[in-house]
């Protein structure tokens, strides 16, 4: 990796470096919930509708729960969604990739039909549907996000995958009675590897959004604490007809856009690191 990182310019190693350092403080926050936190969020603490100050940082919601603790515990659920459903999407988008694109044959045309079958059903909706099903689990919305958002990932892995397997030298290797198993897992999987990590953050910021606009919706957990519960509970209360917008929805809304630009730089950058072509250059 130290080698990869070399290849990087002086610009891209600072955006790297910040990007990693605000997602390590997010995880740091998710999993120090409990310490961090000044208040339990789910407990009244104060009146309802204070204003940011000492004691509340953040101010208070319409019950008197600290928004601030509110916002601490719900980056760890709004991450441990992100992450579980963006494992079950990306494992599914390389098994499916690599089988339709190394094998081809009657596999790839049904692999792709159910492919296209699922990226001309419109993705909001889908989820939505299937969310009334599933309401009151974050495992359940993890599934749900996991199971849905793969088909783009696949096409992308898929025409790599053919390009990949048609070089020289994997039918060279082939041609010395490499098994399909060794050349998959030697080679193939090696260059495509810069795609994957790229297509697995990408879905990391996807899932964490997606997450948010269920719960603003009212179909994810309202018992929950998640940034997206927050923003539903602060649209329920119309609290833009009030000044209680400013400390309620606009620091959970900009760190939705922060944790999710670091997860887009760093795969992009990571992604341009890893590619043969940086690597030859």
């Amino acid at each position: 990796m130290k080698n990869y990182i070399k290849n990087l310019s002086k610009f891209e190693k600072r955006v790297l470096g910040v990007s990693f350092a605000i997602l390590s403080m997010f995880i740091l926050i998710a999993i120090f919930a409990q310490v961090l936190s000044p208040y339990n969020p789910y407990e009244k603490v104060n009146l309802p509708f204070l204003k940011p100050s000492s004691s509340h940082l953040l101010g208070t919601n319409d019950i008197g729960q600290d928004i601030l603790s509110e916002v601490i515990y719900g980056t760890r659920i709004s991450l441990l969604i992100g992450f579980i459903s963006s494992i079950i999407s990306i494992v599914i988008a390389v098994v499916l990739g690599l089988r339709a694109g190394y094998y081809g044959g009657k596999s790839e045309d049904i692999i792709m039909r159910i492919t296209d079958f699922f990226l001309v059903i419109p993705f909001l909706p889908l989820v939505i549907l299937l969310s009334v099903f599933f309401r009151g689990s974050y495992i359940g919305i993890s599934l749900i996000i996991g199971l849905t958002y793969w088909p783009s990932s696949v096409r992308i892995l898929r025409s790599q995958v053919i390009k990949i397997k048609n070089k020289d030298y994997i039918l060279n290797i082939k041609s010395m009675g490499a098994s399909d198993f060794y050349i998959l897992r030697k080679y193939i999987l090696k260059e495509i590897f810069p795609i994957v990590v790229y297509r697995f953050m990408f879905l990391i910021k996807g899932s964490i959004i997606t997450e948010s606009s269920l719960s603003f919706l009212g179909l994810g957990n309202p018992t929950i604490k998640s940034w997206g519960s927050i923003l539903y509970y602060a649209q329920s209360r119309n609290v833009f007809l009030t000044d209680a917008w400013i400390w309620w929805i606009v620091p959970t809304g900009l760190c939705i856009c922060i944790l999710s630009m670091s997860f887009v730089l760093i795969g992009y950058i990571v992604e341009n690191s890893l590619s043969p072509k940086k690597e030859v250059a």
